[in-house]
């Protein structure tokens, strides 16, 4: 896996994915950005959320599970000092769908967290509490 990262002037930057595709980061106003796009450590967390998302959507579907909707919602604590790590990310899962077996949605958020999520697995073993929730709607 391969990535580039070019400087685009004050606080921002195009990071780019061996795949070929690419996402501007930006800092803050109050460190020299101009606010274009997300925070390095905002895609981090939310390339947390994209890697839970696809494990917990793969499962379900192998699963035979009718889903419509999977949504994560993450919240992130950080250390007050520097380095600003990751000290603790909850990820709470909204499945919906028709009929979902809860057993089912449970048995796919507890695979992702402990067997499959890479980026979940990496963070623990770095020192991250990360804990996990979900809900099941029906859907209309």
């Amino acid at each position: 896996m391969k990535a580039t990262v070019d400087w685009t002037g004050n606080a921002s930057f195009r990071a780019t994915s061996g795949s070929g595709h690419s996402v501007q980061i930006d800092g803050p106003p109050d460190h020299g950005g101009e606010n274009l796009g997300p925070r390095p450590m905002e895609l981090l967390l939310m390339g947390l959320g994209g890697c839970s998302s696809f494990d917990v959507m793969s499962i379900l579907k192998k699963s035979r599970q009718d889903v419509t909707a999977c949504h994560a919602e993450l919240e992130a604590e950080r250390a007050d000092a520097v380095p600003a790590v990751f000290t603790r990310i909850h990820l709470h899962f909204v499945v919906t769908g028709h009929d979902l077996k809860e057993k089912q949605v449970q048995r796919a958020v507890s695979l992702s967290a402990e067997k499959y999520c890479s980026a979940s697995i990496m963070l623990e073993q770095a020192g991250v509490e990360i804990t996990h929730s979900h809900e099941i709607r029906e859907a209309s």
